[in-house]
């Protein structure tokens, strides 16, 4: 452009983009195709984001909805979100290669069903019907043992076995201030329902919400990096407009941006779901300066520094 728009501020959210649980994820894709060669095969999306996928899928990653998709004689491999049990049981019994992806933060979740279970408690799950997580978490225990609610209206009709032998858990991506309430909700209901040792939302969902509460008041608008499916980055979209950024909306990459809506605006917020790889946000970091003289201030509300290891199989020689 030649005419240059007036000066703009962009507030970039920290932390933001990639958690541990999607970097290990891809990781594990990777070093597959390292180990044992294309085509590895993939059940569900490896994380939800569409720039990721289809560079895994140049590598050699052949994504599937369903294990029956897959051939018996080359690996598999499940995704971050987590599979049901019967999942990796049909791949035990076809001898296939399989190695488990799910975040270790969705199979601390998937630990604590199991472990209720065997103490005889029927479970409540807070959670978004269809999810692959919540899928996937739901399908470790028998059919009928996990009851799932995705709002407050929905414990008051939730019928249980009995409401003395309880517990709960949530999807890990949930929005922390309504999840709080369904939570008070379901204790209103049920006084004896147990509830999880330690919040089930992840650290990285926590981080990035709170980060845009922070960012939110300062911006006239605020983007949100993420592909539609996933679920912390609408999550984050959600939490932006609560805390006072009326105009936030979900971008997969610069191309999707509104520059019509923007007109006339001096700064805008800028974040990413967790599944959002660093490359978009600077690719829309650079879309704005080449319309305007731009101004870059972090907002920084938390530190992370943490690593997941990947399975042992692939860290052993071929």
């Amino acid at each position: 452009m030649t005419d240059r728009l007036p000066p703009l501020t962009l507030y970039l959210a920290a932390p933001r983009g990639f958690c541990a649980g999607v970097d290990r994820a891809i990781k594990i894709v990777e070093m597959a195709l390292e180990k044992w060669g294309a085509p590895v095969y993939v059940r569900h999306e490896i994380v939800h984001n569409k720039y990721v996928v289809d560079d895994l899928r140049a590598k050699g990653a052949v994504f599937v909805e369903e294990l029956e998709d897959c051939p018996d004689d080359r690996p598999v491999i499940f995704s971050a979100h987590g599979v049901p049990k019967s999942v990796p049981a049909e791949a035990s019994r076809r001898e296939m290669i399989y190695v488990d992806a799910t975040c270790p933060l969705v199979s601390k979740v998937h630990i604590e069903a199991a472990r209720h279970h065997e103490n005889g408690l029927q479970m409540v799950m807070i959670g978004h019907a269809g999810h692959p997580e919540t899928v996937g978490t739901m399908g470790q225990l028998p059919p009928g043992e996990v009851l799932l609610v995705e709002t407050v209206e929905d414990v008051a009709h939730v019928e249980v076995r009995d409401p003395q032998r309880l517990a709960f858990v949530t999807q890990t991506t949930l929005s922390v201030d309504d999840t709080i309430n369904i939570v008070a909700a379901l204790r209103a209901r049920f006084p004896a329902i147990v509830g999880p040792h330690k919040e089930d939302i992840c650290y990285a969902t926590t981080n990035r919400q709170e980060a845009v509460k922070a960012l939110a008041p300062k911006a006239d608008a605020l983007l949100v990096v993420g592909a539609p499916n996933s679920s912390n980055s609408k999550r984050l979209v959600e939490v932006g407009r609560r805390a006072g950024c009326a105009y936030s909306q979900l971008v997969q990459r610069a191309t999707d941006i509104d520059w019509r809506a923007l007109e006339g605006i001096g700064s805008v917020g800028v974040t990413a779901g967790a599944s959002a790889p660093e490359v978009l946000i600077e690719e829309v970091i650079d879309a704005f300066r080449a319309r305007h003289d731009v101004t870059v201030e972090l907002v920084e509300t938390a530190q992370e520094n943490v690593e997941f290891k990947v399975p042992r199989v692939l860290r052993e020689p071929a």
